[in-house]
């Protein structure tokens, strides 16, 4: 009988086995066995799931595969600490200048190494041959960028020495990565935490979008994204990673910097957050790549047979790693080793001075290199490389490692000079207390090199350029089947905005530059024809046969598809808004988004990524759809919007419109692809739309007024009373609620009051108008005062006003000081509920009933109607005067 193997004697054949079979067949006949033998586990009921979502506590790429560093790192190390003292100096300054604009230097303290890689070896400028890479940075890394920039010539001294005060003489910077205040300057906004991956794993996304329906060379460009891994606890940051791989995104690259600290503390003191994040990107197939010990590691691993130091590193967490950071290397020493004398011995071959100084992997260069290029060469997938740092690196006992690092913005002259002489920057001691910058000679061997690596890859980084050409807007002609009206047929505005979409894609000048997004709600805005007509985008096109492929609208994905059908996710689609609005700079494509959402799920929901895109100086037409807090019947109190516009009048380069008629709606759209597209103007669009059916009048020819002009001011007369009673009233009406508004009207006859309705629509534009003039005049007070246009137009009207919209009233009331006359609001203060419309609108107190009322108790305080007018209305008008408060 043969006598069985002992497990360690097992163990090592089977690791025998394998070695042999990698040595004679190579990694992927040794991966195809592994996968084999995994199946079979998996089949007979054993769990895996550790063992294949995580990896051991190492570098990706072992010393055998790593490639040979191409540039001199002694000079590249030299041209990285001039950085990380300017980057400094940039922070202390500020502080010491009293005016309390601080800043941050422990982030790019940290990332430096794996910045200075990336400047000097992979981010390629865009060029005839080459698409161009998109550098997204850490928001807190901004100061290292700006001091790389300097050395560059690209910014001058004076800039840098107004780091965070943009108003002073000769310029000054922003404190983050803002497109709107350097616009020449930053590709995209990173400075809301969380935001730039999405936003990045979209813009690859819209980048292959392009390239598939043909509007772009398929010529390369990758986005290179750099986060914090106390970021990635942002929801957005995991949420949206799932799209990258189905998407097969290779051309996204996210640099995760894992100093193991958030802002307070450590990010993962009990577990680790490298390993957390592997497990969460390969479970999302992505390619993972780890950058966790340096090149000194090297010799130890080699040593280690048994797999002690290995065990060893998996079991310490990431508290334990940040106190090494802080600690003596005999501390460090005694901690690690513990009672182990296998791993004592092996930690013998280094001093504790070298156990000390033992450095992170993202500190580096050969193995940020490795993992780079790594990057750079994957295919079929977007690539995730989790880089090991310190918090503060080089900045000594002042702050590296410490729980305080993000907050060390200020440093003591024995602090400056320690971390001066740590760099080797050759200024004086004085120079050094007082933080004055240290700017090599044009001729040196530095900045001689770091010009050559750049000019290696086409050019500086980052930057941004509108290399776009104008688009010309088509006539309000275009739309001649929307501006005459629907003859007599109910329709909603939403209905009307598809026809105007429709129009538009079919026109072949503008047509394949628009691009309609949707988060799963075509079928709900009555968009669902666009999926046969344009097609949905698909990567890959259609690989099965549609549910309803014998219907005429049928679900149709097309690799050359135009609609951007993003499913139930807010932000994705937003950031698809984003990469489609500001097409124009990055790739020099003026393409045109329309996206089109719940109402209250814009704003609400995703207003962070909305500001974001003025930042990023996005143009395009955010459409709020299902719009209203009493026309959305049924729905309740999470789906009716009553306040978007109120938030949307805070984003200072958006324009805000709620239209009531189809032509409104035309005229709109029209204008703003004038505006926004000819005109280059750096704005973009929010437009309401209502599912409420009615029918849509013919534009107004016979007013006497110009109607497109006040459209787009946002206040025309839409129609005069012909009757002449005792007295007369101005009812205001907006959206869906014009339809109340109008019956109101013929409410009012039947007490001899006669009304004139004015369509606003937009009062946001209107109190931007009126606040304008305000200003200018308060600023020239010895020259002719400008009129605002609330005011031209309304000044010679008699009686009061009436304003009534679906939206809160705080809104309207902006205005009331501009009117010559009292003015009455009504709106929809509150909580949504669920019940019919009719219903919603008494309950809110913008019914034609309640409109009417209020013009008759507005005259009625000024003495026009006496008491029996009031109270028979308060009867025949079945108001109730003790109904709840619809606000509470």
């Amino acid at each position: 009988m043969t006598k069985p193997l002992s497990a360690d004697i097992e163990k090592q054949e089977w690791l025998e086995a394998i070695a042999d079979i990698l040595g004679k067949d190579g990694e992927l006949r040794a991966k195809d066995i592994l996968r084999s033998l995994q199946d079979y586990l998996l089949q007979s009921g054993v769990s895996l799931e550790e063992a294949t979502l995580n990896t051991p506590y190492r570098n990706s790429i072992g010393i055998h595969a790593q490639p040979a560093y191409p540039g001199d790192i002694v000079l590249e190390t030299r041209i990285e600490n001039i950085i990380r003292w300017n980057a400094m100096a940039m922070v202390l300054q500020g502080y010491d200048s009293g005016t309390g604009v601080g800043g941050h230097i422990a982030t790019y303290a940290s990332a430096a190494t794996m910045l200075e890689v990336g400047f000097n070896h992979f981010f390629r400028s865009c060029s005839k041959e080459y698409g161009g890479d998109i550098v997204n940075v850490q928001a807190h890394a901004a100061p290292g960028v700006y001091a790389r920039a300097l050395l560059e010539g690209r910014l001058t001294l004076q800039q840098l020495k107004n780091f965070r005060r943009e108003l002073q003489p000769g310029g000054g910077l922003c404190s983050y990565p803002h497109p709107r205040r350097l616009p020449d300057f930053w590709q995209m906004p990173t400075a809301s935490m969380g935001l730039s991956t999405p936003s990045s794993i979209y813009l690859a996304k819209f980048t292959r979008y392009l390239e598939n329906r043909g509007l772009k060379p398929n010529n390369g460009g990758k986005i290179w994204t750099f986060i914090g891994d106390g970021e990635s606890d942002e929801p957005e940051v995991l949420g949206t990673i799932n799209m990258a791989a189905r998407e097969n995104l290779d051309n996204l690259v996210l640099v995760v910097n894992c100093n193991l600290q958030r802002l307070d503390g450590p990010v993962r003191g009990n577990g680790k957050i490298i390993q957390e994040l592997e497990r969460s990107f390969r479970g999302a197939s992505w390619n993972v790549l780890k950058v966790i010990w340096s090149g000194e590691w090297d010799g130890l691993f080699a040593r280690d047979t048994n797999g002690i130091l290995q065990q060893r590193m998996e079991q310490a967490v990431d508290g334990d790693y940040q106190w090494y950071s802080v600690a003596s290397g005999r501390e460090v020493r005694e901690h690690w080793v513990g009672d182990n004398t296998e791993l004592e011995q092996l930690m013998k071959t280094l001093s504790d001075e070298e156990i000390r100084c033992i450095r992170r992997g993202g500190h580096d260069h050969k193995k940020l290199y490795a993992a780079f290029k790594k990057a750079t060469e994957t295919r079929g997938k977007p690539t995730v490389i989790l880089v090991k740092t310190i918090k503060g690196y080089g900045m000594g006992n002042a702050a590296e490692g410490h729980n305080t690092a993000h907050q060390k913005k200020q440093l003591s002259d024995d602090e400056r000079l320690a971390i001066a002489k740590r760099l080797g920057i050759p200024l004086s001691e004085a120079q050094i207390k007082h933080a004055e910058f240290y700017v090599p000679d044009p001729n040196s061997e530095e900045v001689n090199y770091l010009h050559a690596q750049r000019q290696r890859l086409g050019g500086y980084l980052p930057v941004r350029n509108d290399k776009s050409k104008p688009l010309v807007a088509p006539n309000l002609s275009l739309f001649k089947s929307i501006t005459e009206g629907s003859n007599g047929r109910a329709i909603s505005t939403t209905m009307a905005f598809v026809r105007v979409l429709s129009n538009l894609l079919k026109d072949k000048v503008l047509g394949p530059y628009v691009v309609p997004i949707v988060p799963d709600e075509a079928r709900t805005f009555g968009m669902e024809g666009l999926f046969s007509s344009a097609g949905i985008y698909s990567h890959c096109g259609q690989r099965y046969h549609p549910v309803d492929a014998g219907q005429i609208l049928h679900y149709k994905e097309a690799k050359n598809g135009q609609v951007l059908q993003e499913g139930i996710c807010e932000t994705g689609a937003m950031a698809s808004f984003l990469a489609a609005g500001t097409a124009y700079a990055v790739h020099g494509i003026p393409t045109i988004p329309f996206y089109v959402f719940y109402s209250i799920f814009g704003f609400q929901r995703v207003g962070d990524m909305i500001w974001a895109c003025g930042d990023m100086i996005c143009k395009g037409f955010l459409l709020g759809g299902t719009a209203g807090r009493t026309t959305l019947n049924g729905e309740g109190l999470q789906h009716q919007d009553g306040h978007s516009l109120l938030v949307a009048s805070t984003v200072p380069n958006l324009l805000s419109y709620d239209p009531a008629f189809a032509y409104e709606v035309a005229i709109i759209i029209r204008d703003g692809i004038y505006r926004m597209y000819e005109k280059q103007e750096a704005i973009f669009y929010y437009i309401m739309l209502y599912n409420e059916n009615y029918a849509m009048p013919p534009m107004p020819d016979n007013i006497g007024t110009n109607i497109e002009e006040g459209v787009l001011k946002g206040i025309y007369c839409y129609q005069r009373s012909v009757l002449v009673g005792q007295c007369n009233v101005n009812l205001l009406g907006s959206g869906a609620i014009m339809s109340e508004v109008l019956k109101a009207a013929m409410i009012l006859k039947n007490y001899g009051v006669t009304a004139d309705i004015w369509s606003v629509t937009s009062y946001n534009e209107l109190y931007r108008d009126a606040i304008d003039a305000e200003r200018w005049n308060r600023l020239h007070p010895n020259e002719q005062e400008q009129e605002p246009y609330i005011r031209q137009v309304l000044k010679t009207e008699r009686g009061l006003f009436v304003a009534a919209s679906d939206y809160v009233k705080a809104i309207p009331q902006r205005l009331s000081q501009w009117l010559p006359d009292e003015m009455i609001v009504l709106g929809t203060d509150g909580y949504g509920l669920s019940e019919s419309r009719e219903v919603l609108r008494d309950h809110f107190e913008v019914s034609a009933h309640y409109i009417a009322y209020a013009a008759l108790y507005g005259l009625y305080k000024q003495k026009h109607i006496d008491d029996n007018v009031i109270e028979k209305a308060i009867e025949e008008l079945q108001i109730n005067p003790n109904k709840i408060n619809p606000s509470e």
